[in-house]
Parts: C-alpha cells; structure tokens; sequence
C-alpha cells in the first residue's frame, strides 16, 4: 500500500513538473515569436557589407563613414583551408553541426550563467555572431534578453537561407581585425603584406584571434596579449584535430613579431568633409566608445553636434589667407566652438596645414599650454566678485609686487605701472599685478573652487598665485567656461555626440544637464566688464552691431628660455583670444608646436582674435537673433564719480558725463543712492553709460552699441558689415535703433583718444544697462590700504576696497615664469 501510494506521489510530481514545463516553455516560446516578429530584417547585402558606422552633423547630413572604403573582399574558395579551421576551432567548433545556426546546449550553458551571475553574454555561435555584426550594437546596454532572442532567431533564418560555406564567407570578410581594417584579406595584406593564402599558421592564427577584442589583440601595441591569443588559436586547432602537435609547437615558437611590417595609420576615407572635420570626429568616436559601442564593427549612426557650415567656415579661415594673414605655415591653431546654452561642441579646429592626416594632434583639447590671461576672468575676478562682492570700480594698485615668500617680481607686458585703476579697467587692460592682488585677496583656495565648477580642474594649490595669469587649459576648456559667463552663471560640460541609432532601430539620445557655477550678478558683471574688451583695447576682434564679450591672453618666454634662443626676445610663446555672444563661445589658441625655437612676434599676436572676427561674423549671419545680456535684479548700476577715491562716490546729475562712468554693484552692496536714473540726462546717461576705459593697446575706430537694458535685439539678424576683413580703419554703425554708437575715434568726453596711456578712465563705450556686484565684503567705512591707514567713506559703504597686498597666499609657491604673462 505504502509502495503504491509513493508511486501516486510520484507520479503526481512528475505530472505538475511537466505541466510546470510545459507552460513555461509555451512561454518562452509565446515570447520567442513576439520578439521574432519585431527583429530586424537581414539580407544578403547587409551580410556581405563590411562593418560600417556613419556621423551625421546636426542637420542630418552625412560627415563621414568609419568604415571598409578599402576592403579586400575574398570568396570562401580563395580562403585556405588552416585559416577557416583556425576561425572555426577559436569561434566555433560545432559550426558545422548546427543545422539551425544556434547551439541549444551553448546557449543553456548561458542561460545558467545568466540567471546566476547576472549576464547576457555567451552563448553565441559563429552564426549568432555575424547576425550581431551586421544589425546590432555591442554596446552591452544593449545586450537584453528581447535582443538575445532575437539574435537566435535571426541566426536560424539565415543558416535556412545560406549554406555554411557562405555563412563563413560572410564572417570572415565582415570581422573587424583593429587599425581600420576589416576582413581576414585585408588584414593579411595590411599586417604582413600578403594575400592569405601565402601566410604561415602562426600568422593565420594572429588573424584568426583578432576579432574578439581587436584592440585589447593588437600585434603593435600589444604584442604579449596579442601571442597570447594566437597561441590559444593554434591549441584549438589542435584540440580539433586539425593540425600536428609538431605543427602547434612550431607555431607557438614563432615569434608574434614574425613577418610583421611597420605600423602605418590608415586613412579610411580620403573626402573632403571627413578632413575638414577630423578633428570632431576623433574626439566624437571616443565619447563613443566611453558610452559603450564600438563605431568600427556596430554599424552605427551617429548624430554629432557639428554645425558644419561653422566648421567648414573655420576650416577655411585657417587653412587659408583670404580670412586672416598668418607669418608662416608652421604657426599652429587650436580653436573650439560652444554652445553655451546647452554645451553642444559646434566646431573644432586641431590645427593648420595638416593635409589629409586623419587623427593627429588635436591642439584643440590639449592642455599643455598655458592660457594667459584669459584665466584672470575665470580664477581671479569672477571669484572675487562672488564671494567677496567686488563692484567694477572696485579700486587695485597696478604697482611694483613680488610674490609672497619670493624674490619673483611680477611684471607686466610692457613693463610699466599705471598705479591705482578700477577693477573694470584692470581686466579689459589685462594688467596684471592687479589681477594678482584680486586672487591674493579671495584666497587661491577659493579660486580654485571656482574653476573647477566651470570644468578646470588641474588648478593645484602648489601652482601658486601665478596661475592667476595663466594655467594648463585647453580651448575647449575655455571656451566651455567663458560660456557660463553668457548664459548667466550656469556650467554645461561640452559633448560631440546628440544621438546614436544602432543597426536594429535602438536609439540612444543623449544632452547634458547644466549646473550653476556662480550668480547671475557674477556672470553678467564680469560680462559688462568683458565687452569692452574688443570695443576699446582688442578691436582686431570687433564686429560692430554685434553683442559680444571677449578677453585676450599671451604668454611671454621666461628669462632663461631667452637666454637659450635670444630670437624669441620680444616674442610670445601663446596668443589667446576667448570671446562670445548669447549663441556662441569660442576659444582661439595660437603658437608653435616648437615652442622654443619660435615665437609669435607682436604684429601676429591678433591672429587669434582676428580668427574669432572671422568666424564669429560667419555665426552671427546664421543666427536668427542677436540677442543682448538682460541685467538681473540682483546687479546695481550707478554713476559713480571717476575720481580715483577707493570708496565709491555717486555723481551728481548736474556733473558733467566726463567726470563719472556707470559702474556695476551686487544689490545690498552699493553706496547710497539718493538720485534715480531719470534724474540724469539722456545725453550725459548715454555718454557715460558706455565705460570704455582708457586702453594703452592700439585702437582702431570700430563702434559698439550702448548696452542699454534690453534683452533681445528686435531687428532679428545682426547685420555685419566688412566681416571678413581684417582692416581695424572702418566706422561702424549699429543697425539697432535704440543704440547710441560711440563716435568713430573711440573719443571721450575729454577729447582724449583711448590711445593716450596718461588719460583716466572717462572714455565712452557700450555698456549694457546692467551692473555686477561690488565692494568688499566687511567694508563699512571705507578702504584700508597696505600701511594700514584709512579713508573715510560713506557710513554702510560696501563698495570699499582693501589693499590685497596684506594678503598671502599661505606659503603657496609661484614658478620662475611668472611674470611672464601678458596682455
């Protein structure tokens, strides 16, 4: 009884096991065929044609193809015998056992390790292998279960459709071998230069192992793994039974070295918009690459953020003389270009006369470099205006200084002082022991930590306070920083790639979050300062109508540099010029790849500006608005008197407009203010609203709209007029009609040139109707210079200044160079 009753049991268990089977079996197979349905479709054309990924630009208009432009298509009866068995025996040794492309007890093995290791991988035959070549990514995001199945299923029509020896040819002409190269023909030609058929077993086997890392297996750059894999090819061919133990052992004694020629790069495409783009490209393939995909072997469309008229544009200003004048052919040009609302990298130029070298030296990105002056924005008066509420009057002393704790004086480019001058003048006239006491005074720490919210982070406390004149940044870098400044004090971080669509319809879309990285009042006080920049000091770069802030920068050579070269006397080693607009932001390196052997001498240190005039005046056109900086509710502006006194002093309406100018404050940190604007005049308010400050630096008669407080100019499309010349002789006027335009002299109300260096600061450019913040934090009473005297000021006055030479920078060190950039 007990017996018959374990056999009902029995039985009962083994019934709801099956039934349990059963359904989930009916399950998978329901599953199965809904993903069937939906998988891609395949074709013999897709199975012949070599791995391929395509960019488009931001138009959807085709850039450039990675892919086999040069490959060697061989037939399966042209393919020795030892090398279909060296790919077979490492790839799939039961490949002519799987009447239906897939291996049931493989991909069960697969299945296991799946559910307990947490994977989608494994499991593939040589089959399943050619099908993920051809139509899908290998992006192992992609590697989901709907895209298992779907492989499976795929592999079964095409093994129903195709013989094996078709299959075979299909793979070995597909695979990518690293190096641009693609199919086992092609890579016996590029490797050994020879057809297969003349290769010896070790070198088929080095072939053979390739495909399943390409890169990691590179014979050049990898040599150890590289024999390593070969090595483990020729063991599986020999556990196949397909060749001798003496034929193994010969093999793996070849050295991986054997019959290998030189590396040479190869260049995949040879037309004309890859060149023009290739620097984009080859940063836009390892953003890909970083997110996964491989762009050689997944048949990818990529979507970049390349404006391509831009980066034509800026192709052709560089790689020509019918834009700017270059001294030489050697002069070298790294320039990128931003959007600075969303970080989008619209162009990018790596360099000049590079003729059709396909992913050389990107000078765009490169950080060895120091960025002059346009640092001083970025880490010392941005800061200063942030955390410790500077105005632009804020006072400085451009006086003699030495560097705390050593005997390095800092100089500047002409080895002049001009004593005590406004925060605006200080930065526009890119003098630099003002910017110096600045960054001494908010504190090197806090500086850096500023830089690093705009994505420079290789400030180290160790540089010291020279930094403050010129740090390791890239135009990228700078450009992307000067953006936040545009759009009002938030931090995109620059991407290439928008979109990534793989062969079997998957879409990847990608954007950028912004993150603020100081105040709106920062952001547009350091803006208002910045315009008069190409108004009044660097009008190379002007582009007159047109609503724009820039800053220039150079590096001068070091003591000891001219001691070993006296030709570079009188030469700077960089010339920077960083400038933007509400749409764009760009960053303008220029110099030589040998540093030390040449310099640019004074005559060819606008270049960089005149590139950005160039490029920038092709922008604007495109542009459907030339939109102004709208002062936020949080900046003040005043007309303060021009006296020179370290506390700010608010003008009367009835003085004359050459004796104030209208200068900016954080609200809560402004003088008292006992007149309102209407109090003054509309000719003296327009004329002292401009600030141009008086600039020592060649002039030219370029105008500049008064930047009243509006937001956008309604007249739609900014109109440029001489654009692309690089004559600094014409006067411009401003198409907007609620603009005042400075008269064609950049005469001020003084009757003074902005060319006469003993003029003080009454000059009159455009200034938006904005302001930035102001004074010292902790100033009520008025300025403590470095004797530790005071100056009475009005009670409550923020807009003090204290005297930045009490500051030490806490031990930091400064280098040698110091001093030795400019401008």
């Amino acid at each position: 009884m007990k017996k018959n009753t374990s056999i009902l049991t029995f039985k009962n268990i083994l019934k709801w096991f099956l039934a349990i089977v059963a359904v989930l079996a009916g399950i998978f197979l329901f599953i199965f065929v809904y993903y069937a349905f939906s998988a891609p479709s395949i074709s013999q054309e897709n199975l012949q044609s070599g791995g391929s990924s395509t960019i488009v630009d931001s138009t959807g208009k085709q850039i450039a193809s990675l892919g086999d432009n040069k490959r060697n298509y061989v037939t399966i009866d042209k393919v020795p015998q030892q090398m279909e068995d060296a790919v077979i025996s490492i790839e799939d040794k039961n490949f002519y056992n799987e009447p239906l492309g897939i291996d049931p007890v493989r991909i069960a093995k697969s299945a296991f390790n799946n559910v307990t290791k947490g994977t989608l991988q494994g499991g593939s035959t040589l089959t399943q292998q050619l099908v993920k070549l051809t139509v899908f990514s290998t992006d192992t995001k992609d590697q989901t279960f709907k895209r298992k199945m779907q492989e499976a299923w795929l592999a079964m029509r095409v093994s129903q459709k195709f013989s094996k020896q078709q299959i075979l040819e299909f793979y070995v002409n597909k695979v990518y071998l690293n190096n641009g190269i693609y199919g086992i023909e092609t890579g016996a030609k590029y490797y050994y230069g020879k057809s297969l058929k003349k290769l010896s077993l070790a070198q088929m086997a080095m072939l053979a192992g390739l495909p399943n890392a390409p890169s990691n297996y590179d014979p050049y750059t990898h040599p150890t793994q590289s024999k390593q894999r070969r090595d483990l090819v020729i063991r599986a061919m020999y556990n196949n039974n397909k060749i001798t133990k003496a034929q193994a052992q010969e093999a793996i004694n070849t050295p991986i070295s054997d019959g290998l020629l030189p590396y040479k790069k190869v260049s995949n495409s040879s037309n004309t918009k890859r060149i023009i783009a290739d620097p984009y490209i080859k940063e836009a393939i390892t953003e890909v690459k970083k997110k996964g995909f491989d762009p050689y072997r997944d048949n990818l469309k990529i979507t970049i953020n390349m404006d391509y008229g831009a980066q034509k544009r800026l192709y052709n200003i560089v790689n020509s003389s019918s834009y700017v004048q270059f001294p030489d052919s050697k002069m070298q040009v790294g320039a990128s270009i931003v959007n600075p609302n969303n970080g989008k990298v619209v162009a990018m130029i790596g360099g000049r006369n590079l003729g059709n070298v396909q992913f050389g030296l990107n000078r765009a990105v490169q950080t060895s470099r120091s960025n002059g002056s346009t640092m001083k924005p970025i880490l010392d008066y941005a800061p200063a205006i942030e955390n410790l509420n500077w105005s632009t009057y804020h006072q400085l002393e451009d006086t003699e200084y030495t560097y705390p704790g050593t005997n390095i004086q800092l100089k500047d480019w002409d080895e002049e002082y001009e004593g005590q001058m406004s925060l605006r003048k200080a930065l526009v006239n890119s003098r630099n022991v003002p910017a110096i006491r600045a960054l001494s005074a908010v504190g090197l720490s806090n500086a850096i930590d500023f830089a690093k919210g705009l994505g420079i982070d290789s400030i180290k406390e160790s540089d010291g306070l020279s930094v403050g004149i010129g740090g390791s940044v890239s135009s990228l870098q700078g450009a992307s920083a000067y953006g936040a400044f545009s759009n009002g004090g938030i931090y995109y971080k620059p991407y290439y790639v928008s979109k990534i669509e793989t062969a079997d319809g998957m879409v990847h879309n990608y954007s950028k979050s912004g993150k603020r990285a100081m105040k709106k009042s920062t952001a547009y006080m350091i803006t208002d300062v910045l315009k008069g920049v190409p108004s009044s000091y660097a009008t190379y770069a002007n582009i007159s109508g047109l609503h724009q802030a820039g800053k220039t920068g150079t590096t001068n050579y070091s003591s000891d540099a001219i001691a070993a070269n006296s030709l570079l006397n009188g030469k700077a080693k960089d010339s920077w010029y960083n400038g933007y607009t509400r749409n764009y932001s760009m960053s303008v390196w220029t110099g030589y790849d040998s540093e030390n052997q040449n310099g640019i001498s004074s005559t060819y240190q606008s270049v960089a500006g005149k590139i950005y005039k160039a490029e920038m005046s092709y922008l604007a056109k495109q542009a459907d608005s030339n939109p102004n900086w709208k002062k936020p509710s949080s900046v003040v502006s005043m007309m303060i008197k021009n006296n020179g006194s370290t506390t700010p002093t608010v003008a009367s309406p009835s003085s004359s407009s050459s004796t104030y100018t209208k200068e900016l404050f954080v609200k809560g940190h402004a003088p008292f203010n006992p007149y309102k604007d209407s109090d003054y005049t509309s000719s003296s308010a327009s004329s002292s609203s401009s600030n141009q400050v008086t600039s020592n630096n060649h002039s030219s008669s370029s105008s500049e709209s008064s930047d009243e407080e509006n937001d956008t100019d309604t007249s739609g499309r900014v109109e440029i007029t001489g654009s692309d010349a690089d004559s600094n002789n014409s006067s411009e006027s401003n198409s907007d009609s609620n603009t005042t335009d400075s008269t064609n002299n950049n005469t001020n109300s003084n009757g003074n040139t902005t060319e006469n260096n003993n003029s003080s600061n009454t000059g009159n450019s455009n200034n938006s109707n904005g302001g930035t913040t102001g004074g010292t934090t902790g100033n009520t009473g008025g300025s403590t210079d470095s004797n530790g005297g005071t100056t009475g000021g009005t009670t409550g006055n923020t807009g003090g200044s204290t005297n930045s030479d009490a500051t030490t920078n806490n031990g930091a060190t400064t280098n040698s160079s110091a001093d030795n950039n400019a401008q």
